[in-house]
């Protein structure tokens, strides 16, 4: 499988670095990592393949074009695995116009270039040829107290976070159907695991909590999320890069349908075990309902059974094996994370609208 080559964008982030180190610690192939390295993007991440004969580091910005033209030429990749984006919803409400360039311009860029270099190709190469883009269930709105996202559902996206994937998904359709690129799209539910950037719900508990701080929690913590392992949505992104249908969506999901304050005390439980406070009290006396985010949407299911169905796929690991498994990585990592924490993202409140 060596000679095959990935070109991941956005691989130094949370989900990219896994999709990373799956590929090169497993043998899949040359791996080609093209980043920007803005703040979420991590060089610590990938320390354990870094060093390997088979991967490969360009920090470059998607929205290049001459930059994207000259990787495309200089390695010649099979397929591309799409992750580079802008992804924290109170970010793109602080700030949205990050998120319509990155997410919407640079998508377009890559699907540009990717086009050009695949028209390049011969036959059997051309036919090989992938264009993976990953998505998230954000752009199918919010759901009532019933009912589960598919590939059909309509789009409905309530941020400008989810607006600009939104628009990145009906491009990449769109070079699918104009062009004939052949590009596979998929739609996942919100992933955890470890090397998470703390600015997300499950990574943030789990700091604030060994340290002793507040734990924020938007209203009173109602909002439901349906929670993915990132190992899991890895396994997933490989079945449709390898065996999905050309033109074909996937939504992805653990089938793992918690509110948020659940989530939040079962964290709290677990470090309550692992590592006790001193006293009798318990971390959840941390959790702080603060007022809700601009525009947060109630609730997010997927139904995966079409890539349960149709690609074989599952999900390895239980939500609480996952979760504990978390925990102690950001307990046995804190190197990782405390220069994250000393630098780039204290944990201040984000999503307040005041910088648009």
């Amino acid at each position: 499988m060596r000679d095959v080559t990935y070109l991941v964008t956005g691989g130094a982030g949370f989900i990219g670095s896994a999709v990373v180190r799956k590929l090169i610690g497993d043998g899949f192939g040359s791996v080609v990592n093209v980043d920007k390295l803005t703040y979420a993007g991590n060089p610590d991440s990938l320390a354990s393949v870094s060093n390997d004969a088979h991967y490969y580091f360009e920090q470059s910005d998607i929205t290049d074009a001459l930059e994207l033209r000259r990787h495309f030429e200089r390695y010649t990749p099979t397929f591309i695995i799409h992750l580079a984006a802008e992804s924290h919803v109170d970010r793109s409400i602080d700030g949205p116009a990050a998120f319509v360039q990155t997410n919407v311009v640079g998508t377009f860029v890559l699907l540009h270039e990717a086009h050009r270099y695949w028209s390049s190709l011969d036959g059997d190469s051309a036919a090989r040829f992938r264009f993976l883009h990953v998505s998230t269930d954000e752009v199918f709105g919010s759901l009532g107290e019933t009912g589960r996202f598919t590939e059909t559902s309509t789009y409905d996206p309530s941020s400008p976070y989810s607006a600009s994937k939104a628009g990145a998904d009906h491009l990449v359709r769109a070079w699918n159907r104009t062009y004939g690129l052949p590009t596979l799209i998929s739609n996942c539910s919100n992933n955890f695991g470890p090397y998470q950037f703390p600015e997300k719900l499950i990574p943030l508990t789990i700091l604030n909590a060994i340290e002793g701080k507040p734990i924020p929690v938007y209203s009173r913590g109602e909002n439901v999320r349906d929670w993915l392992f990132v190992d899991d949505h890895v396994s997933a992104l490989l079945a449709i890069l390898g065996r999905g249908k050309v033109g074909q969506t996937y939504v992805v999901s653990g089938g793992n349908e918690l509110r948020n304050v659940d989530v939040v005390h079962a964290i709290c439980d677990i470090l309550d075990e692992l590592r006790p406070l001193a006293g009798p009290s318990s971390r959840r006396s941390l959790v702080r309902y603060v007022a809700d985010r601009p525009g947060h949407d109630l609730r997010y299911a997927i139904d995966a059974s079409k890539l349960r169905n149709e690609l074989a796929w599952q999900p390895a690991c239980s939500f609480d094996s996952a979760l504990r498994a978390t925990v102690r990585w950001y307990l046995e990592n804190s190197t990782w994370w405390e220069r994250v924490r000393s630098g780039v993202y204290r944990g201040d409140r984000l999503g307040l609208g005041g910088t648009v």
